[in-house]
């Protein structure tokens, strides 16, 4: 995970150079393989997490046609010197803090601005959340407790096929998964090539046939149970995911801009980390779920779902950082603190004691480095309970 460009290298160079011989590729994907290979370069990261479609298909999500709910300004809180520090070490691109539902403090870095729509890798997981738990509500998936297969009978058969819907929410599913990122031939790099090659995710997904434990036993962060949620959204709806995160979540917060998603080659969205938002609009959402899904004049996202993601519910290490529905809870959380978070410093940060919501994007090259993460749980702590 230290050198992710070498990965990148690696994996695209390969498939540019064959592709290039055989003469199968035109100039427009030869070129999105390129841009991909220098992606996480040191030189070139911080502009290329703003323009993700240069390297990735993407589909639209639509904003709706309705007025953007205002963010107004309260006093402005300047930030501690620690805090400036942390924006240098960790190589924040953007930090939007928000109290009691009003901006009071908003700054950009390396050149970003307020209207750069920056990729939210992981992030994206709580947005799905979201979105299920309206469609829990509606009923169009009936119980969490049902099987993925029940919704998403293309998973019958392989690794999937006791999972039930909360196992996989709960990122609990015991699918086999590895997210070695310096390992050409693992499942997170074979999957780069599915998404990056235009080839389809449902059939990669489907293809995973190993196990490591009974489902709902263990926990183990696995980002492609997020994709597997994905096809249990599709197959209960028979619609795709940006119509429905649009109809149901996007349009209704009435965003700034109209955010899109990263897709594969049959326009499947990128669920699990393909989202690209403003900074202000990921702080809506956050403002959002502080306010127990309520936002706009409308009750949005469920409360009662709100309160069952962001609760600690799976099977974690005690003593360790918790996680709920596709959100985390920070080691030591006091009730109504919570987070999502994305690799390379995505965040949107609640802590609803202290009316505080904190939005930040980075291109933290060194994010995995121990320590790290912890340290930027201190940092919004430090934040919110200044102001």
């Amino acid at each position: 995970m230290r050198n992710i460009g070498k990965w990148i290298f690696r994996i695209f160079v390969m498939f540019i150079l064959a592709a290039a011989a055989a003469g199968l590729w035109q100039r427009e994907q030869i070129t999105r393989l390129l841009a991909v290979n220098s992606l996480f370069s040191e030189d070139e990261i911080v502009r290329n997490f703003s323009h993700m479609n240069e390297a990735f298909l993407t589909t639209p999500v639509s904003r709706g046609t309705g007025p953007t709910t205002p963010l107004n300004y309260g006093a402005d809180a300047p930030m501690q010197a620690k805090v400036a520090d942390w924006v240098t070490a960790r190589d924040v691109t953007a930090l939007v803090v928000l109290k009691d539902g009003e901006i009071v403090h908003e700054s950009y870095y390396k050149g970003t601005t307020a209207e750069d729509l920056r990729i939210s890798w992981s992030v994206a997981k709580s947005y799905l959340s979201a979105l299920i738990g309206v469609l829990v509500e509606e009923g169009a998936i009936a119980s969490l407790d049902d099987p993925v297969t029940q919704y998403a009978p293309a998973l019958g058969g392989g690794a999937y096929d006791k999972a039930s819907v909360r196992n996989v929410l709960n990122m609990a599913s015991g699918v086999v998964f590895d997210e070695d990122y310096l390992d050409p031939k693992s499942d997170i790099n074979r999957m780069g090539r599915v998404l990056a090659l235009g080839g389809r995710m449902d059939d990669f997904a489907a293809d995973l046939d190993e196990t490591f434990a009974t489902p709902g036993a263990e926990w183990k962060y696995v980002s492609i149970d997020t994709h597997a949620l994905s096809m249990v959204v599709r197959g209960a709806t028979g619609r795709p995911i940006a119509e429905l995160l649009s109809e149901k979540i996007i349009a209704p917060m009435g965003l700034e801009y109209a955010p899109y998603y990263l897709t594969d080659g049959f326009g499947t969205a990128f669920v699990l980390g393909g989202m690209n938002l403003t900074t202000r609009d990921y702080a809506r959402m956050g403002q959002m779920f502080l306010q127990d899904g309520f936002y706009n004049g409308q009750q949005i996202v469920p409360k009662d779902w709100v309160a069952a993601s962001t609760t600690a519910s799976a099977p974690t290490a005690t003593g360790e950082i918790g996680y709920g529905y596709q959100w985390w809870i920070p080691k030591g959380a006091v009730p109504g603190e919570f987070m999502a978070r994305g690799i390379y410093g995505q965040y949107v940060y609640i802590n609803r004691p202290r009316g505080i919501v904190i939005a930040t994007n980075a291109a933290d090259r060194k994010f995995r480095e121990e320590g790290v993460a912890d340290q930027n749980v201190d940092i919004f702590r430090i934040i919110a309970n200044s102001i």
